[in-house]
């Protein structure tokens, strides 16, 4: 399994707090409890040449697990379309918390993927809704955050093809957290927790969700479907 963690690494660069709970950055954290989990795990990040994100880096993941926020409009089109394309061959996707506004989310959900949000520090308890998906595997009933940031409904994303986890906030709002979709022979899971200025990602129950989603979310051993203009299996 070759796992490449994406990071726009800007808020660990400007604020101090972000810089204390994350002090090598978001993806190193991500990427360090994946190699625990037996993964082979590079990083990239915004300010590399091509974002981290060269052909060779590509060609080379299995699944890209993407997080930003401030900085979304900086993303090469160029490159979100090579992501993109990568998806549709079968890489597998996974974007976290803020990443639901990326270049490369919109473009492969094709809506606005606006939703309500509240930074209160408020309880969020993540809900399994269902228990026999793989990405749900060894999490309990819930899994509850002391402090998190709000995202509430409507979130205008497409009808998910599965939905794994709701969440429901202290204030009273609820969220599809855990959503898969399918993008022509890619697989992808959003997965809402990760606000920059709380410590979710040393969580292990949050660990144990993205460690099950990048494995749910591993290539399929096959040849990719053949398109365009076919000659007849058949005698005509």
């Amino acid at each position: 399994m070759r796992v490449t963690v994406w990071n726009e690494n800007r808020h660990e660069q400007k604020n101090p707090l972000v810089a204390e709970i994350y002090p090598q950055g978001i993806h190193t954290t991500i990427a360090s409890f994946l190699q625990e989990a037996g993964m082979q795990v590079g990083t990239a990040t915004l300010d590399e040449p091509e974002h981290g994100l060269t052909d060779e880096v590509l060609v080379a993941t299995d699944v890209l697990v993407w997080w930003g926020h401030i900085a979304h409009e900086e993303v090469s089109d160029e490159i979100v379309k090579k992501v993109q394309q990568r998806v549709l061959d079968g890489m597998g996707l996974i974007v976290l918390h803020s990443g639901h506004f990326s270049k490369i989310f919109k473009e492969l959900m094709g809506t606005s993927c606006d939703l309500k949000w509240r930074e209160a520090g408020e309880k969020e308890r993540l809900w399994v809704l269902d228990p026999s998906h793989p990405i749900a595997d060894g999490i309990g009933e819930y899994i509850e955050l002391e402090q998190e940031e709000m995202y509430g409904e409507h979130f205008d994303i497409p009808v998910p093809d599965e939905l794994v986890f709701m969440s429901w906030f202290q204030g009273g709002e609820v969220f599809r957290s855990g959503c898969t979709y399918k993008r022509g022979n890619g697989k992808i899971f959003y997965f809402r927790p990760g606000h920059e200025t709380y410590p979710t990602y040393h969580n292990k129950e949050i660990q144990r969700v993205i460690t099950n989603g990048v494995k749910w979310a591993a290539p399929t051993e096959r040849n990719r479907p053949v398109y365009g203009n076919a000659k007849p299996l058949e005698k005509l």
